[in-house]
């Protein structure tokens, strides 16, 4: 069996499921006894995904973003929280603790300009050949894209939202 979790991926897109697609990898890659880093930019509350994540033996979860908000504008708390945020995720992965680092909603961080592209193209860089890298969010920026092993966009054909239904718990978040 082939247990090479090496590569890179993006998943990107403006559909939902990019970080359920990232879970799922989080799952396999436990359950087949490799240490998992999951650090989540742009939320900060404890959703049912963060506490399904934290049952799973050998998975390690930040979250660095809580502070960041939406519809106004970046200030330095933001690049701050960012900045910490990728560092973190960068020391776990060149620590060579992990088979497979998530970094959660980067490409809207970047895309926001909480983070400089150049910042995660270096994390990008940073990784060690046996690690799996997997960086998830809308807006992946093309440089991201090109110097990735995979890319998977993700579209909405439909959704309910448009029907002004609200996110439910266990599902949305």
């Amino acid at each position: 069996m082939n247990r090479d979790f090496s590569k890179t991926i993006v998943i990107t897109g403006n559909g939902k499921g990019k970080t359920t697609s990232a879970l799922g990898l989080c799952v396999e890659a436990s359950k087949a006894g490799l240490k998992v880093y999951f650090g989540q930019f742009m939320k900060g509350e404890e959703y049912s995904e963060i506490k399904a994540l934290r049952q799973l033996s050998g998975v390690s979860v930040d979250q660095y973003g809580g502070a960041m908000a939406l519809g106004r504008e970046i200030n330095d708390q933001d690049r701050a929280v960012a900045k910490k945020g990728i560092e973190r995720a960068k020391v776990a992965l060149e620590s060579g603790l992990f088979g497979l680092v998530v970094v959660d909603e980067i490409n809207v961080a970047a895309f926001l300009e909480f983070l400089d592209i150049q910042e995660v193209l270096d994390l990008m860089d940073a990784k060690p050949i046996k690690t799996g890298l997997v960086l998830t969010g809308r807006y992946a920026n093309d440089d991201v894209i090109a110097k990735a092993d995979e890319a998977y966009e993700i579209g909405e054909i439909k959704h309910y939202f448009a029907k002004g239904v609200e996110a439910r718990e266990g599902i949305e978040m």
